[in-house]
């Protein structure tokens, strides 16, 4: 078994499952905010850019899985997405559920000068929520704190494949 998930960095199936995951999170996402109708938030829009991290260290990492440099560029887009998409979201729950005048985020978002993704493709990164308020909830939880979850499989999984690809057979 442990040859088997050793193996997986190598090929090029489990790196498009990867963009695959993340893409339909965020196809998801889209259908959250213009068919439900669901306004996403300042924090709503970096943990979508977080998650497009994810979908970029899929491609990258299809693109020649055996090559070590893109590999590793690759894990290390994966892993620094997931962790940036966890503390994300975990900042985004706690706007929710210790509402606080003092403690929110920006109306607007904060991108580089050399990137205005807002003003570039407004459709997708344009934030016109409120980061503390709660507007879906599933099983109990809010859409941040599913984040959590999904962005800590994300990491965990990113994590072990990145120490099992160093394993000898």
């Amino acid at each position: 078994m442990l040859n088997f998930l050793s193996s997986m960095p190598y090929q090029r199936k489990p790196w498009f499952l990867l963009f695959i995951g993340s893409l339909s999170l965020e196809l998801c996402a889209l259908f959250f905010q213009h068919v439900m109708k669901l306004d996403p938030c300042v924090m709503c829009i970096y943990e979508r850019v977080a998650m497009f991290g994810l979908m970029f260290a899929g491609l990258i990492g299809w693109i020649a899985p055996q090559n070590l440099i893109i590999r590793l560029t690759a894990f290390g887009m994966w892993i620094v997405s997931a962790a940036w998409g966890l503390q994300l979201a975990i900042t985004h729950t706690d706007y929710q559920m210790n509402p606080n005048p003092f403690a929110t985020c920006d109306f607007f978002a904060n991108f580089p000068e050399w990137a205005p993704l807002d003003k570039w493709v407004p459709w997708l990164f344009n934030p016109t929520g409120f980061c503390d308020k709660i507007s879906w909830m599933f099983l109990g939880w809010s859409m941040p704190q599913w984040l959590i979850l999904i962005f800590a499989v994300f990491l965990a999984a990113g994590v072990i494949f990145f120490g099992l690809q160093w394993r000898k057979k």
